[in-house]
């Protein structure tokens, strides 16, 4: 594991012998039951982030709001605020003292009817939106950002975009197997071994498509999409087009995160793995991102992709470690007054 720069003692990840592969950690993570008992029921709040556009977050408030830090947490592709990752972060930021706000990314969490648009990678507009109304208008004393593979993307192209000038209530950004250059992301899904994830993944987008074509007649065409088999090529015919970009390659190297890291002035958490599947791992040794002196990288060379199920937790933490690193990188960026645990 390396980590850069220094910030710390930060427990070891020990990958279990049988989650020594990328694909078995990967899906063990993503599938294995898990409960959140300690998690009390969210508030839902729609919040308009763009014109005619609106996303729900769902929100666990400490009962003296104004007095405590909240966590936003950006879920991946085709995931959502009920992803196990998002929730168990989530719980562990409430049982932090902090508020843990749930974000779904335009669309998902079966909010198609709450914007005429779609999503994508490059959103970071809308988490910059719910950044601002918590600080504004429920009056929290700090923000600090997590995002997961897209989520991750989109949190450091915010960042990153932020630059020198971040708000001041905005004291950290986190980032777990983070889609940071979507062209690799997207050729490496290609790959025969990547087949179930693409698979999925296009399974999901050409089902959201059709729901959103049935909402709103006459704005998206659904003719082809029979005929789409891979996540470049759904991008290519429907995503670059919808949002204005064109092409797929024009769509990802406009929203890369990768373009803008090395304007990011925030202390930052990247966490990675070098057998995550179809997030390759170069990425992570890009210049722009390794001399960035506010960057703190966690990597692993085993974890697989948003998996990091370790065998070995420290005292008084459960076996998701990555969720952990999380939350302790935050609390240790804080200068709230409920930073601690109450």
């Amino acid at each position: 594991m390396a980590e850069t720069p220094a910030s710390g003692a930060v427990a070891p990840f020990v990958a279990p012998r049988v989650l020594r592969n990328g694909h078995a950690m990967t899906l063990t993570a993503a599938l294995w039951p898990r409960r959140f008992p300690f998690l009390p029921p969210a508030e839902p709040l729609l919040l308009e982030v763009a014109p005619e556009t609106r996303v729900r977050l769902d929100c666990h408030w400490q009962p003296d709001r104004a007095a405590r830090p909240a966590l936003v947490l950006v879920h991946g592709l085709e995931g959502s605020s009920e992803s196990h990752y998002i929730l168990g972060t989530a719980e562990k930021a409430w049982r932090a003292g902090w508020s843990a706000i749930r974000m779904n990314v335009r669309n998902c969490g079966g909010t198609e009817a709450l914007t005429p648009t779609l999503y994508h990678s490059g959103l970071s507009g809308d988490v910059g939106a719910v950044a601002a109304h918590l600080l504004l208008r429920e009056k929290v004393p700090e923000v600090h950002l997590a995002g997961f593979s897209m989520g991750g993307n989109q949190v450091l192209k915010l960042a990153g975009e932020w630059g020198a000038a971040p708000p001041s209530g905005v004291a950290s950004v986190a980032a777990v197997s983070p889609a940071i250059d979507l062209a690799r992301c997207a050729d490496a899904l290609g790959e025969p071994q990547n087949f179930l994830y693409q698979w999925n993944f296009v399974r999901g987008l050409t089902a959201r498509l059709r729901r959103k074509a049935r909402l709103f007649p006459g704005r998206f065409a659904t003719d082809g999409l029979a005929r789409i088999r891979t996540v470049r090529e759904f991008d290519d015919l429907v995503t670059a087009p919808y949002s204005g970009f064109g092409t797929a390659d024009g769509y990802y190297s406009t929203c890369n995160a990768l373009r803008v890291v090395e304007r990011i002035a925030l202390p930052t958490l990247v966490v990675a793995a070098e057998d995550d599947p179809f997030v390759p791992f170069e990425s992570f040794r890009d210049p722009r991102l390794v001399s960035n002196p506010h960057v703190t990288r966690l990597e692993t060379r085993h974890g697989g992709h948003v998996g990091f199920v370790t065998a070995a937790p420290p005292a008084g933490e459960d076996h998701y470690w990555a969720e952990n690193r999380v939350l302790e990188f935050c609390r240790r960026n804080s200068r709230a007054v409920g930073k601690q645990v109450s």
